[in-house]
């Protein structure tokens, strides 16, 4: 695989496994700078395993993980945490903390990561806020707001400490159809005016022809890619009739 020169994500041959049962069997692919990567794929595929190994959760049992030319598969402590600053993930249940306000939450990481004062701290979550269209939500708890709106917080979160990739995790989950547009809306927004990298795990097929450049598509059969390109592309053409039917929500047999 020839890599290229704006890679910013480069899996080689990862194994993946939850004790002795092999998950991921040996797959590689490339983000580039800069484009929204969707990994795609049915119930039990290992989407989230995948995910979970990208932001150094869990260790590959075999195989490299590099990201921004730096091996995170052998990192060390230091460079763990270095890394976790280039990176920002938002979680299923946007993963915030109930007893704090909004800003309180998103100024977290910007207060264990750095050593701005207080006004730049409060001047900084009121911009993230303003990114995802919550201007003037900032003292309000999680729970005096819309599943919709955690969402966008716990992505305004994810944003603070202006990270060179966002990974998500399955963003639409729990939202109704009109409010999952307007997520992804806003994911391809944020995608074209700050040109972060984008990595989404997610099976709902109309966020992933709204939102993706490029994606891969994950087989539970085989634990492996079975699809990589344009999702469009690949649900009129690609030469796996099972791709064809999956992306064209189609029952194969």
């Amino acid at each position: 695989m020839l890599m290229r020169n704006d890679t910013i994500i480069e899996v080689i041959d990862l194994v993946a496994k939850y004790e002795e049962e092999t998950i991921l069997d040996r797959i590689s692919f490339e983000v580039y700078e800069g484009e929204v990567f969707v990994v795609l794929g049915g119930s039990g595929s290992g989407k989230s395993t995948l995910l979970k190994h990208l932001i150094g959760l869990y260790p590959p049992r075999a195989g490299r993980i590099i990201i921004d030319s730096e091996d995170i598969s052998s990192a060390d402590d230091e460079k763990h945490t270095a890394m976790q600053r280039k990176i920002g993930v938002l979680f299923q249940s946007g993963a915030l903390f109930g007893s704090m306000t909004l800003g309180e939450n998103v100024a977290l990481p910007i207060r264990e990561y750095t050593n701005l004062s207080e006004e730049s701290v409060y001047d900084l979550v009121k911009m993230k806020l303003n990114l995802v269209n919550l201007d003037g939500y900032e003292d309000y708890l999680p729970s005096e707001v819309s599943g919709g709106m955690k969402k966008r917080a716990g992505l305004a979160r994810a944003m603070a400490l202006n990270p060179k990739i966002l990974f998500f995790d399955e963003p639409s989950a729990g939202l109704d159809p009109v409010t999952s547009a307007e997520l992804d809306n806003l994911i391809v927004h944020l995608n074209k005016s700050l040109g972060t990298t984008m990595v989404i795990v997610t099976h709902e097929l109309q966020s992933v022809f709204t939102v993706a450049q490029r994606m891969i598509m994950l087989d539970q059969n085989t634990r492996s890619i079975i699809a990589e390109g344009d999702p469009r592309h690949l649900r009129d053409q690609s030469d796996n009739p099972f791709v064809r039917h999956f992306l064209n929500r189609q029952i194969f047999h």
